[in-house]
């Protein structure tokens, strides 16, 4: 029998079995696997190929239709395809407006509904396109070097606006070198760096650009850019009323490149002068002017130096006089602000204990919710997520549940319910015996802090008979999972697991107390204790088998998972995804040391090598006795696959079973393509497989 150190914390944990029938010892033989046609039944390592999602909706000014983003998974090409359909508000039409293998993304309609702008890359490079709505005809507007984003029509459908990035022509050194002879076949020529942020997982050593503002003629022609200097002009785009200025936000300060939040809004007449609206400390965001063109609607954060900071809802009069928050009494992050046709309110987005929801907001600060449950467009983990868009009377929102991924609903006339338009996946999971979710309310151990998690059931879970059990972590650690479909989850129940996850403190969606519970502090004894507690009731309500415990985690759930193990041998295995091992070596190596050094961290790490050793899991590595598989992408930037080789170095000189599996030209999302979503899950089952 393997025996557990207790930590006196309240430990607890998950585990995933099927395989081992009760009563079974150690190194008892598993027993012969299901036939086919019993496991077909279940969530399969296939289906996730199969798997399709609705996202980015947009509501004609009528709010008679919705556009929106129907997102496939391809087999054939590892990839994910994105087509734009449209469906009736009413639920009487449902059809594809632009399919095929190539990308057609943001559909943006013109204000007068006749048209739809919308991006795609079936001409090579991603381009612009209108498309007229009575006759189908498609016209090419752009011919552009870069991608384009952020498309904003003008006022009186005249004009389209972007935002695309600019390369910088300045070379830092006048090196002159030998003529090359013709046919010689010289190295590469030098790169120079000479800027602070260089680098960004998923696009490796960047070229120094900065992204502006341009417009372009919507019947085609020549873009045009209207805003200038070597700063960068990100987000969404407003154009005043009056079609002469573009509104948006930028950090125009010299020392931009270490003001990680601060920026504020800026209106660029279409001639290229520069007005500046706001100047507050913090960050000033996601613009969006009024029906009337009177007032400005915008999102603020402030500057204090602190991991999580709520994203407030201001309105602005257009000079950038009289301003108001219309969220100060909610203990939130609201998001995507959008007026109503009468201009007498917004409609926001917010995250409430892991489910988002719409909510509006009169200009007198009164709010109420207008539809709830949006998620289901993360595949892979159970994260928040989901979009809207507001028009006509009409909300329209993508929203899944704990067993579909998000399809598209729309909520018109007030209090009537919500209307289902698409069911896009009963073609693949109606016929599927799927996991089964349920909610579990717990203590911390620690502290007493409440602790939001869920658990789900294999199918055919018989109730009072224990289970092995998977802990899963999610990442950020400023991230959120809820109630919402798990491809990988659900492959995980389908093999006879319970998995267990939970919002352990430092989740957003629960007020901004409890998201700086851990400040300065990530990993640490807290976090851990949140995890066990969760586990250890389930172990008490006879769920979860105590002795078939294991632990899973990707980014700062891989740092919460390497750190468990250094403080319980509770866990029979370990499969640490993308993590952080050293942070004194994380933050000088990954891209993300600019934010998060001022906002995570004490100070520098050569002033505060102590502390920045004490959250490290290496520092915890002499007690680790679990075995562990690594996985990372091997072109990981944001937490480098040097990290994972260190654990390995150390748990192989401590002779612990362990397996480093990497993934081939993968940034830091290993999953972001179904065939590695597979590989990961599969490769984590085979590996606690071996230790049941």
């Amino acid at each position: 029998m393997i025996k557990y150190r207790n930590t006196g914390l309240g430990v607890g944990l998950m585990a995933l079995l099927l395989t081992v029938p009760t009563g079974a010892q150690e190194g008892d033989a598993a027993p012969t696997a299901q036939p086919m046609a019993e496991t077909a039944r279940y969530f399969q390592a296939a289906d996730v190929f199969e798997l399709e999602y609705a996202a980015s909706p947009a509501v004609s000014p009528d709010g008679k239709w919705v556009a929106y983003v129907r997102r496939s998974n391809d087999i054939m090409t590892d990839g994910t395809r994105s087509n734009i359909w449209i469906a009736a508000a009413d639920g009487s039409d449902h059809r594809p407006l632009l399919s095929g293998t190539h990308a057609f993304y943001a559909p943006t309609w013109s204000p007068d509904g006749k048209r739809l702008a919308y991006l795609s890359n079936i001409e090579g490079k991603t381009q612009l396109f209108v498309r007229w709505m009575d006759t189908g005809q498609t016209a090419l507007v752009s011919n552009l070097q870069a991608s384009p984003s952020g498309v904003t029509w003008s006022p009186d459908g005249s004009m389209i606006a972007f935002t695309m990035s600019v390369p910088e022509k300045d070379t830092p050194l006048k090196v002159k070198m030998p003529p090359k002879p013709k046919g010689a076949k010289w190295s590469p020529p030098v790169k120079y760096i000479t800027k602070a942020r260089y680098q960004a997982d998923g696009r490796g050593i960047l070229e120094p650009a900065y992204t502006h503002v341009f417009v372009v003629p919507s019947l085609g022609g020549t873009a045009r850019q209207i805003s200038s200097g070597n700063y960068n002009h990100r987000g969404s785009l407003a154009f005043t009323s009056d079609g002469k200025e573009i509104i948006v936000s930028a950090n125009r300060s010299d020392n931009w490149e270490y003001e990680g939040r601060e920026s504020d809004l800026y209106a660029f007449s279409l001639d290229g002068s520069i007005r500046q609206i706001t100047s507050a400390p913090g960050a000033e965001f996601s613009p969006s002017v009024s029906p009337d063109g009177k007032l400005i609607a915008y999102l603020k954060m402030d500057d204090q130096k602190l991991a999580y900071r709520n994203d407030y809802l201001h309105v602005i009069k257009l000079d950038g006089s009289d301003d108001q928050n219309l969220s100060a009494d909610i203990d939130n992050s609201l998001g995507s602000p959008i007026w109503d046709e009468k201009g007498k309110g917004l409609y926001y987005q917010m995250t409430v204990r892991g489910v988002d929801q719409v909510g509006y907001v009169s200009l007198s600060g009164s709010h109420r919710t207008v539809a709830m449950g949006l998620g289901g467009t993360s595949l892979g983990r159970p994260y928040s997520s989901g979009s809207y868009d507001a028009a006509g009377g009409t909300v329209a929102f993508t929203k899944g549940n704990p067993s579909r991924p998000a399809d598209l609903y729309v909520a018109r006339g007030g209090k009537a319910m919500p209307r289902q338009l698409t069911m896009l996946n009963e073609d693949a999971l109606g016929h599927k015996d799927l996991a089964e979710l349920h909610e579990i309310i717990y203590s911390s151990s620690i502290d007493g802090e409440e602790i939001q998690g869920w658990y789900l059931t294999p199918p055919g879970y018989e109730a009072g008979k224990k289970y092995p059990t998977i802990l899963e972590i999610h990442g950020g650690p400023h991230l959120s999972y809820g109630p919402h479909f798990s491809a990988e989850m659900q492959r995980f129940a389908a093999e006879g697991y319970v998995v267990f996850y939970d919002n352990h403190r430092g989740s957003t969606s629960y007020g901004e107390r409890f998201a700086l519970l851990l400040q300065n502090k990530y990993s640490s004894e807290y976090d851990f204790a949140d995890h066990m507690s969760g586990l250890d009731a389930l172990i008490e309500q006879g769920i979860a088998d105590g002795d078939q415990l294991y632990i899973t985690g990707g980014s700062a759930g891989g740092i919460a998972s390497a750190y468990a193990i250094g403080l319980t041998d509770r866990f029979r295995a370990a499969a640490v995804a993308k993590p952080v091992i050293n942070w004194i070596s994380k933050v000088l190596t990954a891209d993300s040391y600019l934010g998060q050094i001022p906002f995570q961290f004490p100070g520098m790490p050569w002033d505060n090598v102590e502390h920045y050793w004490k959250r490290s899991p290496l520092s915890l590595v002499g007690n680790v006795t679990t075995p562990t598989m690594l996985i990372t992408g091997e072109a990981d930037r944001r937490t480098p696959i040097s990290e994972t080789e260190q654990f390995y170095q150390a748990l192989k000189l401590r002779k612990v079973d362990t397996i480093m599996v990497r993934v081939p030209d993968s940034p830091h999302g290993i999953a972001g393509k179904p065939s590695r979503l597979v590989a990961k899950v599969e490769n984590i089952l085979a590996w606690f497989d071996r230790y049941k």
